[in-house]
């Protein structure tokens, strides 16, 4: 489900109309999430742990209203539910996009997430699904390297407003600790930097309960 924006009433009318008239609109943020808790906690209860901060990713993303706003036909709509199109590897490092619908019962997230990691795994080709609306972030791991900066393939001509985030290799420091970098790259006519801090904050809170 998903409503109409008022733009007339919106405090951010001036900024989207005019960002929205960039040639590249988006802007990211690279910040590390410390996972201590979350890796231990995943482990301890014998699951993913890519499947557990996805889920917290998407909980911190419907838990922000402007993460859930998309642009169609230059006007704005609020979704009630954002899911993940994640990138998912193959045994020939092929990926294939994924559809995994968020819901805030972890092992109902779960089981479906398996299914479609398997679905894709046995598929060839990049769109291996049709995406019947944008309700969606765009999520991809990068495991192997811990990166500090990171930018993604875009066309400019495709309209596109669904943020895209990133998540790096695992870092262990000597006392323990674990961080990963995490990439956030949005829409600045739907949201500015202090949107996406909220987001950092909520996964961060999420990533520790």
């Amino acid at each position: 489900m998903k409503t109409k924006l008022d733009l007339n009433t919106w405090p951010r009318k001036e900024h989207f109309e005019f960002f929205s008239k960039f040639e590249e609109p988006f802007f990211g943020i690279v910040a590390h999430i410390d996972c201590t808790k979350a890796y231990e906690t995943s482990k301890k209860n014998g699951v993913s742990f890519f499947l557990y901060y996805l889920h917290k990713t998407l909980s911190a993303v419907n838990a922000v209203k402007n993460f859930r706003y998309r642009i169609e036909n230059n006007e704005i709509f609020i979704y009630d539910r954002i899911d993940a199109s994640a990138t998912l590897t193959r045994d020939d490092n092929t990926f294939g996009f994924s559809l995994m619908p968020f819901s805030t019962d972890f092992e109902t997230f779960e089981k479906i997430s398996k299914e479609e990691i398997e679905r894709v795994r046995n598929t060839t080709g990049l769109f291996t699904r049709i995406f019947e609306a944008d309700n969606l972030i765009h999520f991809s791991a990068v495991p192997w390297v811990d990166f500090t900066s990171l930018s993604h393939a875009r066309s400019f001509t495709f309209p596109d407003s669904c943020p895209k985030i990133s998540i790096g290799k695992m870092m262990i420091a000597e006392d323990g600790k674990r961080t990963m970098a995490v990439s956030v790259h949005v829409h600045h006519g739907l949201m500015d930097g202090f949107h996406v801090c909220e987001f950092f904050a909520k996964f961060q809170e999420f990533m520790d309960s």
